[in-house]
């Protein structure tokens, strides 16, 4: 439950160590088979980006923080004392309210972004074709090489062709390739983001989970690891829609180059941006409270 961040809930022991111990265990289970595959060497061009485009490591998932406005009571609650933002006060640790004034611009921008997103209808039509955009007539930089295009470079830029781009999303549309840049409906820019960014966007849903890490540890880590495993959910969808044939990996292609794939892929989109609209209204909500302290 949200709770306005200006009055204090204080955390015994048993209780907050035993929700520290569930999120650890939760956190493994999703992420013990992709970290020792990284350990050995072994890339997967499905799972990596996830550590890879996004910046928070595996240790600070596994790291479990209570949020703003939750204080921790007991001899252990010490111990977060060594982590940025943490202050003792009556024998209570709890994140200070330095932290919170240091990250309000950041706080503002994601409130505002969250809230424009969230105020425009869902564009569906985009069938996932940001992935074909980033490889199309790039005969010498194919982003995962190590798995192969699924109809070759020339039926790859025919598709590419024979459909209209329809991204929204800057951080997906500056990995184009220049001869992709201009086929795109809008030219995008950083400075246009709010203004652009929809809920029906795959990758807005995806990026829940970057937005709501770089509020850590304002926001509890349960929330963030809902948004790693919606991202993680959106990031197979993506991939399966892309160009790439990632069938020995584990996932069947979605051919959005067929009238069924592109059917199946909005449905897919669909489900995903139902349940990414869910989450952006709860970190919505938590920006709210946070900026109202």
């Amino acid at each position: 439950m949200l709770r306005d961040p200006a009055s204090t809930l204080i955390l015994d022991e048993v209780d907050w160590t035993d929700r520290r111990r569930r999120h650890r265990a939760r956190v493994e289970a999703v992420i013990e088979p992709i970290v020792a595959r990284r350990a050995a060497g072994k890339p997967h061009p499905v799972h990596d980006f996830l550590f890879t485009y996004y910046s928070y490591r595996p240790t600070q998932l596994r790291r479990w923080h209570p949020g703003f406005g939750v204080a921790l009571a007991g001899d252990s609650a010490h111990d977060y004392l060594r982590y940025g933002g943490y202050t003792a006060v009556d024998r209570v640790v709890s994140v200070g309210d330095e932290m919170l004034e240091k990250r309000l611009p950041t706080v503002r921008f994601i409130h505002d972004l969250l809230r424009a997103t969230a105020s425009r209808s869902p564009n569906l039509g985009c069938f996932g074709l940001h992935e074909w955009a980033m490889v199309y007539r790039a005969d010498d930089d194919i982003r995962h090489e190590q798995v192969p295009l699924r109809l070759g470079r020339a039926g790859t830029d025919a598709v590419v062709e024979s459909m209209n781009l329809r991204c929204t999303h800057y951080d997906a549309f500056r990995f184009f390739t220049a001869d992709a840049v201009p086929r795109n409906a809008l030219p995008l820019d950083r400075a246009d983001q709010i203004d652009r960014e929809q809920p029906g966007c795959l990758h807005a849903g995806m990026d829940l989970y970057k937005w709501a890490y770089k509020l850590a540890p304002l926001v509890d880590s349960e929330f963030i690891m809902d948004c790693f495993e919606h991202a993680l959910r959106a990031r197979e969808l993506d991939m399966r829609a892309s160009p790439y044939d990632l069938a020995d990996h584990g996932y069947p292609p979605i051919a959005i180059e067929t009238p069924a794939g592109r059917a199946e892929y909005v449905r897919r989109q669909t489900e995903l941006a139902d349940l990414a609209s869910h989450l952006r209204t709860r970190l919505a909500e938590r920006c709210s409270a946070l900026l109202q302290t």
